[in-house]
């Protein structure tokens, strides 16, 4: 084992309060085991544990304000949980599942889960595979963070996005600039309305932008 000292869990801001409400407690404990488990299983990278709270868990939490009321959110490439256990903290109405194909990860997760007493799902394999697809079930909204490029993320992740449901990707600067030249491609995959949401006005540094869209039904 290492004996590199593992960083201690930052202190949760003040805004962390008004976000995650009755939550906050189950934030704090992620935060912890991110800190923790989450560096030495390699999770996260220790260099990020003083910005836990505003680069990861507020900034994925953020996504709260484009997912619609007690939506049925199915987080794919979850790895350590970003964003859909800040999301499903932040909005104990909606029903969360975990798509991860990682062993490790999936173990963290189911732990996270377990020691926090949430009744998200978690769902080892690719959004693309019929078996998970399948595990998983009707689905509104899909969450990814930083999982590929917009085009690629679609594909993944046809077989969950049935027609009407919604994906809301959390993505860099680059996307953002680079998503008016990937509309056709996304719009011949069947998605529409594509557009950038801001969200997280007031959370300082872990305001963001999502990429919404819809599948078609046509």
């Amino acid at each position: 084992m290492s004996d590199t000292p593992v960083p201690s869990a930052p202190p949760a801001p003040e805004v962390a309060a008004s976000v995650f409400g009755a939550g906050l407690p189950g934030a704090e404990r992620y935060v912890a085991r991110l800190a923790s488990d989450g560096v030495t299983r390699g999770l996260i990278g220790p260099r990020e544990v003083p910005r836990l709270w505003e680069r990861h868990v507020l900034n994925s939490a953020a996504v709260a304000e484009a997912v619609p009321e007690g939506a049925r959110v199915v987080d794919v490439g979850s790895g350590a949980g970003l964003p859909g256990i800040p999301l499903a903290l932040a909005r104990p109405d909606l029903r969360m599942t975990l798509v991860e194909p990682m062993a490790r990860r999936v173990e963290f997760l189911e732990e996270v889960a377990g020691e926090l007493g949430a009744d998200w799902r978690v769902v080892r394999g690719r959004a693309e595979e019929r078996s998970v697809v399948t595990a998983v079930g009707p689905v509104d909204v899909v969450t990814a963070r930083a999982v590929a490029a917009l085009p690629r993320l679609v594909g993944w992740c046809r077989g969950l996005l049935r027609p009407g449901a919604q994906l809301v990707a959390l993505v860099g600067a680059r996307a953002l600039e680079e998503l008016p030249a990937l509309l056709p491609e996304l719009e011949a995959a069947g998605m529409r309305n594509v557009h950038p949401r801001a969200v997280g006005a007031g959370l300082g540094e872990a305001a963001t932008t999502v990429v919404v869209m819809t599948r078609g039904r046509g």
